[in-house]
């Protein structure tokens, strides 16, 4: 995959915003349109789409986090945001950035406050959207292969967290760990359906000594308590409920956490201030 021509259009729109004297979102959304750069994605690769999309990311987190003028890192954040947003894919590719990387995000919202450039509403937006990924490998110092590899495995987590949430917050968890027997007050019930089956027995004896009930007895005879019935039911739930948690690996409700670190915290913090 040849990557050097989308590079090359990154650096022609980051080189011309560098000299328009403005360092403001909206005279980088000229440049931008002034450009056509939407259009960028009309010539993507139809294959590794994560791969080409990460490419893009890492190039202006590049731009970002180098040293070089104020403008110039601040017009790698708008392309990294433009780029994110006018993605054609759905779900939209996330960008992953290393924790070292987003030091330097927090950096960068520093100097521009310095120099009265208004950022932190749109570092502020893509933090609230979950636009980041974060992870350990530098996208500009790792290889391509540790990229993929973290990506893949920050993938996978974010699956099970969500797998877990899923169910802590659904119905599921619920009766995965419902006592049939305590629901339907199997106790009570077999009182009930034993002391019914005594005065069912009593009638029909009496009420032999004055008719034919032989039929009726022995239908009586035959039938099984309600109560009986209901403790093998709740036995094959119990059964049936231990097999499916064994299948699939649930073995307790648990609320998973949402994943932290004190970066974030940190520009969060930054980013609330006046």
């Amino acid at each position: 995959m040849d990557l050097a021509p989308f590079e090359k259009d990154i650096d022609e729109l980051l080189d011309e915003y560098s000299q328009c004297g403005s360092p403001s979102f909206s005279a980088f959304k000229k440049v931008w349109s002034s450009r056509k750069f939407s259009y960028l994605y009309e010539g993507r690769p139809t294959s590794n789409s994560a791969v080409f999309m990460q490419s893009l990311y890492a190039h202006c987190i590049g731009n970002m986090t180098r040293p070089g003028t104020l403008q110039r890192r601040l017009g790698g954040l708008y392309c990294l945001y433009c780029l994110y947003e006018i993605q054609p894919f759905k779900p939209c590719f996330k960008i992953y950035i290393s924790l070292g990387q987003l030091k330097h995000l927090k950096q960068l919202v520093v100097d521009a406050k310095d120099g009265a450039v208004a950022v932190t509403a749109l570092v502020k937006r893509m933090l609230e959207r979950h636009m980041f990924l974060f992870g350990s490998v530098d996208t500009v110092g790792g290889s391509l292969k540790q990229r993929v590899d973290e990506i893949k495995r920050l993938q996978n987590k974010l699956v099970e967290t969500a797998y877990d949430k899923l169910l802590a917050n659904s119905q599921i968890e619920e009766y995965l760990h419902m006592n049939l027997g305590l629901e339907l007050d199997l106790n009570g019930l077999k009182k009930m359906s034993t002391d019914y089956a005594r005065a069912k027995e009593l009638a029909i004896r009496e009420a032999s000594e004055t008719v034919e009930v032989g039929e009726v007895k022995q239908m009586a005879e035959r039938g099984e308590e309600v109560g009986t019935k209901l403790e093998e039911l709740v036995a094959r739930w119990e059964a049936r409920r231990k097999d499916f948690s064994r299948q699939t690996g649930i073995a307790r409700a648990a609320e998973a956490a949402e994943p932290t670190d004190e970066f974030g915290a940190e520009l969060e913090l930054l980013l609330s201030e006046d």
